[in-house]
């Protein structure tokens, strides 16, 4: 065994492969909830970033909601046994059928976009004779300094409602008789590290209180989204994200008005520790210039790196030897299916098996049968 991997285990498992560390996912859990707990926050999972069945099942036994973007992840969490009152329903593009969806099954909240949305949701809950319940996603000029494709706070991206808006939407909520105002929501980006910007969008959310109160509007629900960060360079120093630092941030910036809920949507920070993608090295090619490593998992396993330029620590499992220097590549016909160039592993030879870290978040949920590729499977600590 090394590092953290059963790997006498995985050599009789056909790569690529995803597998769990059950142990790790429990921690985090417990650790997120116990956080939370001490400033009564509530937690509804980001479905978005693992919907393997199992882990789902995880989550939802830890007693998290769920955080859904697609009638397709309302569906799931709903099979996987969570209660419709912890599920809410964001995202810029809700289709007739999906918003149909949960108003069948009495989900918590919408979390709305803009107007047009607004009022299809107000029609479609009319038809039904119910009320729905809504959150307004208000975009509040805050820049995460993160990844510009997962940057989603500031006037040129495509979500949420920007703030010279909102007395319009708010105007347009007072003649709508079939939904319900009952809470503000804010997502700013993902993958941050750095609390200053939540320290920011805490003051921007007491701005936004004050606009609704000079209105005489009070909201019961003011949900933070989510976006808290994870160590990709050191999985092993850092595999339980710090919740204390996080949560506290909110509790020491943010004051909620009174019987005011605040909620957050953690995804990454739950899932992407415990999650690894675990491949074959099927041949060590030598260039003019360097070498390469080519895998038998490619970005049709994890696409976050030819995506994103993002990084992810690579361990060679069979070796011990120097480490040599190789550009980690993968099998699909793409130059973008690379994992990390110049990146230093042990002498790596074919058939040595390789460990792509910190894969729980956006890797099975996100992998395709590009090059009629089939899809992996997954496995789990407690059940090799």
């Amino acid at each position: 065994m090394k590092g953290p991997f059963p790997t006498d285990k995985f050599r009789k498992i056909q790569t690529p492969f995803y597998f769990y560390n059950v142990e790790l996912l429990e921690k985090t859990l417990q650790s997120a909830v116990a956080e939370a707990a001490k400033h009564n926050y509530l937690i509804h999972y980001a479905v978005k970033a693992n919907v393997n069945p199992r882990v789902l099942s995880m989550v939802r036994e830890s007693g998290l909601g769920a955080d859904c973007v697609s009638g397709g992840e309302i569906q799931a969490v709903l099979n996987a046994g969570f209660p419709a009152e912890k599920i809410v329903f964001a995202g810029v593009g809700k289709a007739d059928w999906e918003i149909n969806l949960g108003l069948d099954n009495d989900i918590f909240c919408f979390n709305v976009e803009s107007i047009p949305e607004l009022e299809v949701i107000n029609e479609l809950a009319g038809r039904k004779g119910k009320v729905a319940p809504v959150a307004l996603r208000i975009n509040p000029e805050v820049d995460a300094h993160t990844h510009h494709h997962i940057t989603t706070g500031i006037k040129e991206n495509k979500f949420g409602i920007n703030p010279e808006q909102l007395d319009k939407v708010l105007d347009t909520l007072e003649r709508l008789a079939s939904v319900k105002l009952i809470g503000l929501h804010f997502h700013i980006g993902s993958q941050l590290t750095d609390k200053g910007p939540f320290q920011t969008l805490c003051g921007k959310v007491d701005a936004f209180q004050q606009q609704l109160s000079d209105r005489n509007i009070r909201v019961e629900h003011i949900n933070f989204g989510g976006g808290w960060g994870i160590d990709y360079h050191r999985p092993d120093e850092h595999p339980v994200p710090d919740f204390k630092e996080y949560f506290e941030t909110f509790h020491l910036h943010f004051r909620a008005r009174p019987g005011q809920k605040v909620h957050f949507e953690p995804g990454r920070s739950i899932v992407g520790q415990c999650g690894s993608l675990i491949s074959k090295a099927l041949y060590v090619k030598e260039g003019s210039y360097k070498k390469f490593v080519v895998l038998d998992a490619g970005f049709t396993e994890l696409i976050r790196p030819a995506l994103y330029d993002a990084y992810h620590k690579i361990e060679n499992l069979s070796s011990d030897e120097p480490e040599e220097t190789y550009d980690v590549v993968g099998p699909v016909c793409e130059s973008s299916d690379c994992f990390g160039k110049q990146r230093n592993l042990n002498k790596t030879r074919r058939g040595d098996l390789i460990a792509i870290r910190s894969a729980g978040a956006y890797g099975e949920i996100m992998a395709s049968q590009y090059n009629c590729r089939q899809l992996p499977k997954a496995y789990f600590s407690d059940t090799l």
